[in-house]
């Protein structure tokens, strides 16, 4: 059984040229086991299956600390972790909203991944500057190449809608009350070991201390340095 643990303190220091690191990382446990739906055949994922670590982020299209956590801190964790195989990146939908544009954002994704496009519309939406009406959500569609009469008639008949109510209400399960939340934990749920709430768009030192040291403790050896190379490549989502 893993023990699920979640961040009680924080306490930031800054350093020179503005880069914070953590300082006090303290967890405690709050639930005695796994949740099973941590990891789901249909999930979006990006990086290998096999991944021995997952990090799983609770997200909302309409969230300002969404759209900063993608563009300033995952592709330095892409570039690090997802690439060389060490986590799976996992997105899970946390609509502040139960209507409006964080549910009609979260429903494009989704339809965009009917198609096989969902990352390609996720990265899209995080570079939108919120602008999620149903004509720009086509437009988008159009944009990247997808059938628009399978996306508008997706969009309309709501197909994806109980589905994202359930990832926030898993994630409501879990504790979270805001986003971008993260889940970390290692992927093979039968293994005991922890499992890290980490709640919020915290500096990237923070996801790498805690990354690093469950990759440690399930003895799985660290990178030289990370590299941010693909940064580009990410963000517009090739």
């Amino acid at each position: 059984m893993m023990a699920f643990h979640t961040v009680k303190q924080m306490t930031l220091k800054v350093l020179i040229v503005s880069v914070i690191f953590l300082s006090v990382w303290e967890v405690i446990p709050v639930l005695g086991a796994s949740p099973d739906f941590l990891v789901r055949d249909n999930d979006f994922v990006q990086g290998h299956s096999t991944a021995p670590v997952t990090l799983l982020e609770y997200s909302d299209f309409t969230c300002g600390f969404c759209e900063k956590f993608f563009h300033s801190i995952f592709p330095r964790l892409h570039a690090a972790y997802v690439q060389t195989g060490k986590i799976r990146f996992v997105h899970r939908d946390f609509p502040r909203s139960p209507v409006g544009p964080a549910l009609l954002a979260a429903q494009a994704a989704r339809c965009a991944g009917d198609q096989q496009a969902f990352w390609t519309m996720h990265n899209r939406l995080f570079n939108s500057h919120q602008a999620y009406a149903p004509h720009q959500l086509r437009s988008y569609a159009q944009e990247i190449g997808l059938d628009g009469a399978k996306f508008s008639s997706c969009l309309e008949q709501d197909r994806h809608v109980a589905a994202i109510y359930q990832d926030r209400l898993e994630g409501g399960q879990l504790g979270i009350r805001g986003t971008p939340a993260f889940v970390l934990f290692q992927t093979d749920l039968s293994k005991k070991g922890k499992v890290i709430l980490i709640p919020g768009a915290f500096p990237f030192e923070v996801f790498q201390e805690q990354i690093d040291q469950l990759l440690e403790s399930i003895k799985v050896p660290r990178e030289p340095s990370e590299s941010s190379k693909s940064q580009d490549s990410v963000l517009k989502g090739t």
